[in-house]
C-alpha cells in the first residue's frame, strides 16, 4: 500500500479471523478484497446506467455455471490458463514500456 493510509480496528467472525491469520499481509488481503467488491459495485452501477440491470436470478445462474466449471476443470487446467494470462500481461506490459 502506498500513499496515505488509515489504521482501523475491525471485528470479524472466527472463520474470517482464521482465514486472515493465514495471510502474510492481512491488510493487503483485505484491501484487495474490498477493491474487488468496489469494482463489482461500479460495474453493476455502470450496467444499470446503460439500462442493463443486474438481477439476483442472473447472478445465481452465473454462480451455478461457474461452480459447474470448477467441478469439471482440474486444477492443472486452471493453472495453465493462469500462466497464459500472466504471460499475456507480461507481454502487454513490455509493449507498453517500449512505446
Amino acid at each position: 500500500m502506498t500513499g496515505a493510509v488509515r489504521k482501523l480496528s475491525i471485528s470479524v467472525p472466527p472463520d474470517v479471523a482464521q482465514r486472515l491469520e493465514r495471510e502474510p499481509n492481512a491488510s493487503a488481503f483485505l484491501v484487495g478484497a474490498a477493491r474487488a467488491l468496489m469494482r463489482r459495485e461500479a460495474l453493476d452501477a455502470e450496467l444499470a446506467h446503460q439500462g442493463i440491470p443486474v438481477a439476483e436470478e442472473g447472478v445465481a445462474r452465473a454462480r451455478a455455471a461457474r461452480a459447474a466449471v470448477d467441478v469439471a476443470w482440474p486444477a492443472e487446467r486452471y493453472e495453465a490458463i493462469r500462466e497464459r494470462v500472466r504471460h499475456a500481461a507480461d507481454d502487454d506490459a513490455g509493449r507498453a514500456s517500449a512505446a
